[in-house]
C-alpha cells in the first residue's frame, strides 16, 4: 500500500491502547531499564510521549506514514520518527531497550526477529494474553521459550483487559517482560536449540521416553534424572523451568 493511501490502524491490525494505568506500568517497567529506547508501532503517541519525558534517546517505528508524520511534528527534538516496518528495520547495534503494543497478528514473527537480534538488553511488550502466558511459561512453556530461556528471563507483568484497547479485541493483552541475562545458561545456542527441538517434537509417554528416544542417555538415565530434579514420572517438556533445561543439556553432553 502507497503512502498515498495507507492502511488504516485497523487494517495494521493494531488497537489503539488508551487506558491510563497501563500507559503508566508500561513507562514505569521502562524506566527500570537503562539504554536508547525503540520503541514499535507507536500509533498516535499513548506510549511515547510518556516515554519521551524521561528525556532519553527514542526511537519510534510507525508503518503508517500518516501517523509517523503526525507524530514527528508533534514529539520532543530527542524523538526519532521512522516510518518503516519493524520486522525489517536495522537495530542498533549497540544495548538498547525495545517497548512496544504489538500487532496481535504479528507478534511470532516480531518475538523470533527480536530474539535472534544481539544487542538489545530489556524488552516490555504489550501482547495478546495467552502469548505472553506462554512466553513466560505460565502454565507449561512452548518450544519457542524452552528454545531461549538460557538468554532470555521472560516475565509475565500482568494481564490487560480488552476494555483498554480502541477498537476493543476479541481477547485480552498481556504485559510481558524479557531481560537478557547478564550470562547465558548455555554457551551452544545452536546445538541446544536442536536438542529443545528433538525433545519437545520426540514421540514417546512422557518425558522419560521422549529423552531415552534421543539417544543422548544410557538406559534408565533419564528417569534418574527426573527423580533428581523432582519431576514427575508424567512430567513433559513443557514442565521443564529454564535452568532445568540447561541441567538437562549438560547431562545430555551440551555445554
Amino acid at each position: 500500500m502507497s503512502a498515498e493511501h495507507p492502511l488504516s490502524r485497523h487494517d495494521l491490525g493494531q488497537n489503539f491502547l488508551i487506558d491510563r494505568s497501563t500507559i503508566d506500568r508500561i513507562s514505569h517497567l521502562v524506566d527500570a531499564t537503562d539504554g536508547p529506547i525503540i520503541e514499535i508501532g507507536p500509533g498516535d503517541g499513548a506510549l511515547t510521549r510518556p516515554l519521551s519525558r524521561s528525556g532519553r534517546a527514542l526511537t519510534a517505528i510507525e508503518l503508517d506514514p500518516r501517523r509517523a508524520d503526525a507524530l514527528r511534528r508533534s514529539t520532543p527534538r530527542h524523538v526519532q520518527v521512522v516510518t518503516g516496518d519493524f520486522l525489517h528495520y536495522r537495530l542498533p547495534a549497540h544495548p538498547h531497550v525495545l517497548v512496544g503494543n504489538v500487532p496481535f497478528h504479528v507478534t511470532t514473527a516480531l518475538l523470533r526477529r527480536m530474539l535472534a537480534a544481539p544487542a538489545w538488553q530489556d524488552a516490555v511488550l504489550l501482547v495478546q494474553w495467552e502469548v505472553a502466558r506462554r512466553r513466560a511459561g505460565v502454565g507449561g512453556a512452548t518450544l519457542m521459550t524452552a528454545s531461549w530461556w538460557p538468554w532470555y528471563d521472560f516475565r509475565l507483568d500482568r494481564r490487560v483487559p480488552a476494555r483498554a484497547f480502541r477498537p476493543i479485541p476479541s481477547v485480552d493483552g498481556g504485559l510481558l517482560t524479557i531481560a537478557r541475562r547478564p550470562a547465558p545458561l548455555v554457551q551452544d545456542r545452536a546445538g541446544y536449540q536442536r536438542f529443545a527441538a528433538q525433545v519437545f517434537t520426540g514421540a514417546g509417554g512422557g518425558l522419560a521416553r521422549i529423552l531415552d528416544r534421543t539417544r543422548r542417555f544410557a538406559p534408565g538415565e533419564a528417569k534418574v534424572w527426573m527423580r533428581g530434579e523432582g519431576l514427575p514420572p508424567s512430567a513433559l517438556p513443557r514442565d521443564l523451568d529454564a535452568q532445568q533445561w540447561a541441567r538437562l543439556w549438560r547431562r545430555a553432553g551440551g555445554r
